[in-house]
């Protein structure tokens, strides 16, 4: 196992970072330390239907969890200004408010003989899905992706030229936005209809 210091600027999504630096460094491993601060914190409570979020300044106390190429599996603990103690599950739309600080334990992956690479199946689908920070709908798309644990690609759209960007590919102005190798799916309810048909998880 080595470490990796990494520094994420203001404005930051905390989970999408992290989410982007094991997919495209194809790292596995989890967070050793944290410390920083946020404006905008999104988490999933045990027993509650939608993430709760917060606003304001906030102090990140802890994060715990997992990297993988395939995504991330974070629990976040933070104290707003009276000193309250949240926390739950990382969820996109956790915004750095000066700068967050982190250490990430990689985990050695042993290399793959030659013979083994060329022998393995195709490539799995291609799957992507839009989503907008604090939109129960996506909340729940995200949710289940991760339930059935499918690889997929997180696009957050923060702005009004990332919404606009999403809208000229898609068409749509409702989110989440789900693609299946660059196809559109659709929205939450085409993506609950892929699932109920068992469609979903032939993707895996």
């Amino acid at each position: 196992m080595h470490s990796l210091p990494l520094t994420l600027s203001p404005g930051s999504d905390l989970h999408q970072s992290l989410e982007a630096l094991a997919r495209e460094q194809q790292i596995t491993g989890f967070v050793l330390g944290v410390v920083g601060n946020l404006t905008r914190a999104a988490f999933q409570c045990p027993g509650q239907p939608e993430p709760t979020v917060l606003e304001g300044d906030l102090e990140v106390i802890t994060l715990n969890g997992t990297l993988s190429p395939t995504g991330v599996h974070l629990h976040l603990s933070l104290s707003d200004g009276a000193c309250q103690v949240w926390g739950g599950h990382l969820e996109p739309g956790t915004l750095v408010q000066k700068g967050v600080d982190l250490l990430i334990g990689i985990l050695d992956q042993p290399s793959v003989p030659p013979v083994a690479a060329a022998a393995s199946p195709g490539a799995a689908p291609h799957l992507e899905i839009a989503v907008l920070p604090g939109c129960p709908w996506c909340s729940r798309a995200l949710r289940l992706l991760r339930t059935l644990d499918l690889p997929h690609h997180v696009i957050t759209v923060n702005d009004d030229a990332a919404f606009q960007q999403m809208y000229e590919r898609s068409g749509m102005r409702t989110f989440p936005q789900v693609f299946l190798n660059n196809n559109l799916v659709g929205g939450y309810d085409a993506l609950a209809e892929m699932h109920g048909s068992g469609e979903l998880s032939r993707l895996s």
